[in-house]
């Protein structure tokens, strides 16, 4: 239950993107939907977003108001201090109380430190409620961009949905991009076309009782079923998308809370790096019915946020975990032997807490 004297976290997407993808072009299609009115947009380079027929005037240095009622901010400097920033203006009653935040990250960005900022920092993560990560890839181009820059890779890996742009001008249709795209992150929504912003910006934060929202934020099906379905390919061997694997951890039984966080202690400190991203629902042994959400991007591990209840009937804790150069079938074991199930292949837990360093890559 929400503390009464604190505010409701304010949910907010990521918007990502390689250079040209078309995330901006779709910013600006989904600034015309209803659905994002009292919407503050965040922008690394205000140029980079034609927002002209939607300005009506300036707020201030680093912030215009859209025709929509939205807000748009230029980030100059620290993106931490730009979300404060906000919440005193919203808070002393400077700017109109806005009701969801959308960031913009430039097409170069890395989008592993924007979400490190979103899912550690004390006071934005009681402010703010992270609702996934949208990436736009471009139909065209997005099969060369994937193999010669990492940037992209990443943005399409960790996305809770991918958008793809410009289905219409690839020769295929882009149906070889969306058969990669699926082959390296199976648990993310594919959406092209014009795609509603209820389908994007939604998530799990906030809509308590919708039980396919937890399944669409998860992915744990379609991961699970690919890890197990499609766990050999043939790669070219030109192509980077081998060394990035999605799989899902699960366990029938309540999870006992020293092995939950000993589990994720180390592997955030021993592998953090190759940990590109972290999502789950976890039922714990000491509150079985009230399951914990848990966010973690690297070394990062965000402070599980406890749910009322469990979202529908299924009671299975489910991690999902998508790595980079990190053995799989190392880290089930872990999971195993932490949960009291250790098989034959699995590795000691107590060797582990001695050496944490001993965990394999892939």
């Amino acid at each position: 239950m929400t503390d009464a004297r604190r505010p409701d976290p304010i949910p907010l997407t990521v918007l990502t993107g390689f250079l040209g993808a078309g995330k901006t072009t779709l910013l600006n299609r989904l600034l015309r939907d209803p659905a994002l009115a009292d919407t503050v947009v965040i922008v690394n380079e205000f140029g980079e977003i034609g927002l002209d027929h939607l300005l009506i005037e300036s707020v201030d240095q680093d912030m215009i108001l859209l025709g929509a009622g939205c807000l748009c901010c230029t980030v100059r400097g620290d993106l931490i201090a730009t979300l404060e920033d906000l919440l005193r203006k919203r808070d002393n009653g400077r700017v109109t109380p806005f009701r969801r935040v959308v960031i913009e990250t430039t097409g170069l960005a890395d989008p592993a430190p924007i979400l490190h900022a979103l899912i550690y920092h004390p006071y934005l993560v009681m402010r703010y409620r992270l609702q996934g990560v949208v990436t736009v890839v471009d139909a065209v181009n997005g099969e060369a961009t994937l193999d010669a820059h990492p940037e992209a890779l990443r943005q399409a890996a960790v996305a809770d949905r991918i958008v793809v742009a410009k289905a219409d001008l690839a020769p295929d249709g882009g149906a070889a991009l969306r058969g990669r795209l699926a082959a390296l992150n199976p648990g993310a929504g594919i959406h092209e076309g014009d795609v509603a912003a209820a389908d994007l910006l939604g998530g799990l934060f906030g809509v308590e009782g919708k039980s396919a929202d937890v399944r669409a934020w998860l992915g744990a099906e379609a991961v699970d079923h690919h890890h197990h379905h499609h766990g050999h390919h043939h790669h070219d061997v030109n192509r980077h998308d081998a060394a990035i694997r999605a799989f899902t951890l699960t366990s029938e039984t309540p999870v006992p809370r020293p092995a939950f966080e000993m589990f994720l202690d180390l592997l955030r400190s021993a592998h953090g790096p190759k940990l590109l991203r972290l999502k789950g629902l976890v039922g714990l042994a000491d509150s079985p019915d009230r399951p914990v959400v848990v966010h973690g991007v690297q070394h990062i591990i965000h402070t599980p946020v406890v749910l009322e209840a469990w979202p529908d009937s299924d009671r299975r804790s489910r991690l999902v975990l998508i790595v980079r150069d990190l053995d799989t079938a190392f880290v089930q074991g872990l999971w195993d032997a932490f949960l009291g199930r250790p098989r034959l292949d699995a590795p000691d837990a107590a060797a582990l807490t001695a050496n944490p360093l001993a965990i394999p890559g892939g």
